[in-house]
């Protein structure tokens, strides 16, 4: 999959906030200045090109809708992440972060125990879904 634009990644966490919407609708969620509506409409299509949107169709109008989640997206970010700059490894990134933000120790312990806790409740079928 590939991935988004800055303004492509803009568009996408309004739709999915939104769930759905028309091109007015995002606009209308979009910081000051507001871009023009040509300009988000062509963002929605590329989208839509790149199997991240789909849409309904009301005689001209169309109403987009997100066809990959915001969680897998992320999922898929973080792993092409991970390999491009870690070498794969969660601990080496981690490690980096930790470092770079001078985490304390308890920081350390307090951000293990969320992802030990994530995993114990994850459900099989999320599993089955990863590559």
């Amino acid at each position: 999959m590939k991935e988004l634009t800055k303004a492509e990644e803009q568009v996408m966490q309004l739709l999915w906030k939104l769930e759905k919407a028309f091109v007015k609708d995002v606009i209308e969620k979009m910081p000051e200045p507001k871009p023009a509506y040509n300009t988000v409409s062509t963002i929605v299509r590329i989208l839509e090109k790149k199997g991240f949107v789909g849409h309904n169709a009301y005689g001209k109008t169309h109403e987009y809708f997100p066809l990959i989640s915001r969680k897998e997206y992320t999922r898929l970010f973080m792993k092409n992440f991970m390999r491009n700059y870690f070498s794969g490894s969660f601990q080496e990134m981690v490690s980096f972060f930790a470092k770079e933000d001078n985490m304390s120790i308890s920081e350390l312990d307090e951000l293990m125990e969320d992802v030990k806790r994530d995993l114990e409740t994850e459900k099989p079928e999320d599993d089955e879904s990863r590559d």
